[in-house]
């Protein structure tokens, strides 16, 4: 019998590297497919006015219908969009260290951030690898590699996604309730971006969505807990899907 599909996307400035501790505790249960996002990786930059629907068209190709979808911050409102526009190719819907529908505070953060991409690439660099590694157990070389894949972007590709993860949860939040495939909201304890309350938010958006919180974890959950994640994801599919 065939591995029913998995599929992985990533989050803003990363690529499909950053699945790899994840893809190798999940690969003998599922057929995973982890892409770049468009802008991302392999891919060629794109426009600094992409758009949430461009991102998500812009992968749909690569997804097999009836997959299981996960997508990680960015790469969950992805998903989103994907449960939303393309509903054959989702089965299942998780949505890891997801942000949703922000507070006027959380909005001011964010784009605060933005402007700080926007002015210094560099410090923000070195901005999300504190905010996403700090106190954690994470080894140095993977934190390395993290921060070569983030400075390796295509500097205006990389605004252009940045926007949209900044601000397409406002455009998601009032189609939340569209989205009717068994789905999955977690996140890290310790997520200072998308934080338990916002995986509060969206289990409470979405018609049929679970949350789970993961004790003392930060917001790069695949890579600092990979084996916690992986058992989530299984376990949420076991039980939702009969897989």
């Amino acid at each position: 019998m065939d591995k029913p599909p998995l599929v992985l996307l990533h989050g803003v400035g990363l690529d499909r590297t950053m699945w790899e501790p994840v893809t190798a505790l999940l690969a003998d249960r599922f057929t995973v497919v982890a892409p770049d996002l468009p802008g991302h990786g392999a891919r060629p930059p794109v426009r600094g006015d992409i758009t949430l629907a461009e991102l998500a068209d812009g992968v749909a190709e690569h997804i097999p219908a009836g997959s299981h979808v996960v997508g990680f911050s960015l790469g969950a409102l992805v998903a989103q969009q994907l449960a939303l526009l393309h509903p054959e190719l989702t089965r299942t819907l998780v949505s890891a260290s997801s942000v949703c529908r922000r507070t006027p505070a959380e909005r001011a953060a964010v784009q605060a951030r933005l402007r700080t991409a926007e002015s210094d690439f560099a410090a923000s660099t070195e901005a999300s690898i504190e905010r996403w590694y700090a106190d954690t157990t994470v080894p140095d070389d993977v934190v390395e590699r993290t921060r070569a894949t983030l400075a390796a972007n295509d500097v205006d590709s990389f605004l252009g996604c940045y926007r949209v993860f900044a601000n397409a949860d406002a455009e998601l939040g009032p189609r939340l309730g569209d989205i009717t495939v068994p789905s999955l909201a977690v996140t890290g304890e310790n997520d200072p971006g998308s934080t338990p309350e916002m995986t509060h938010r969206l289990a409470a958006a979405l018609p049929d969505c679970r949350a789970v919180i993961v004790p003392g974890a930060r917001h790069m959950l695949p890579v600092e807990r990979p084996e916690a994640f992986a058992d989530t994801l299984t376990t949420f599919i076991g039980e939702r899907a009969h897989v």
